[in-house]
């Protein structure tokens, strides 16, 4: 079944040049030119989201926090121009990468092609769910966390940096790699980041109760404490 890839930008020509591209890579295209329209058409379920930050009716960050809650896929940015800034609330709203126009259209090409694969990996190989002393429970299968049996609501790269640390309870990651690990090393932001999620990450832990996972090795990175 080929993927189904959503692009909403409200430059017509644009729309056109990317559906007319990844259609000929075998890619079921739909095509959204406002904000409103793309989270409509985010219920049909696509694979990769190609998402234009600056919109009329809904900026894409705005799209982004709306469709996070019901849609897991990767979500990619595409913007002329990005800050420090931008970046930290576009990955706060749940984007998973950022692509600066102009950009040549094989290496957009490769980069959602190594999205997509990274998605497909994780479905690949799910794992069992692990609960711990505080009654925090992981479910890797189904990408949810639970505390007391109450759902803890996380973004999706504030999941993926818990499960990454929590897999591999004791190991120490520092930001660079856990940047590079989610992020992708091809990706065009920071680092810094990473610090800006892990803050969220624990802040919604502790709301929920949980005691605290992550530890903070000063000068080497974080690691998950059981």
């Amino acid at each position: 079944m080929p993927y189904k890839l959503l692009v909403a930008d409200d430059e017509a020509p644009l729309r056109a040049l990317l559906q007319d591209a990844f259609s000929m890579l075998g890619y079921t295209v739909f095509c959204a030119a406002s904000g409103r329209e793309a989270v409509a058409l985010a219920g049909q379920r696509p694979d990769l989201i190609l998402l234009d930050v600056n919109m009329p009716d809904m900026d894409g960050f705005e799209v982004c926090r709306r469709i996070r809650e019901h849609v897991a896929c990767p979500i990619l940015f595409l913007t002329a121009r990005v800050e420090d800034a931008d970046k930290i609330e576009g990955f706060s709203a749940g984007g998973d990468d950022y692509v600066l126009k102009p950009f040549s259209l094989d290496e957009l090409e490769a980069r959602v092609a190594a999205h997509l694969r990274r998605q497909q990996r994780a479905a690949a190989h799910p794992l069992a769910q692990v609960r711990f002393e505080d009654d925090l429970a992981v479910d890797y299968a189904a990408h949810a966390v639970t505390c007391g049996g109450r759902p803890v609501p996380l973004a999706k790269k504030e999941y993926e940096i818990l499960e990454l640390l929590s897999r591999h309870a004791g190991q120490i990651f520092d930001r660079e790699r856990i940047y590079e690990a989610l992020w992708g090393c091809e990706a065009e932001g920071s680092s810094a980041v990473v610090a800006e999620h892990i803050k969220r990450l624990r802040a919604k832990l502790a709301a929920a109760g949980a005691r605290e996972h992550i530890e903070t090795k000063w000068g080497m990175g974080y690691r998950w404490i059981r």
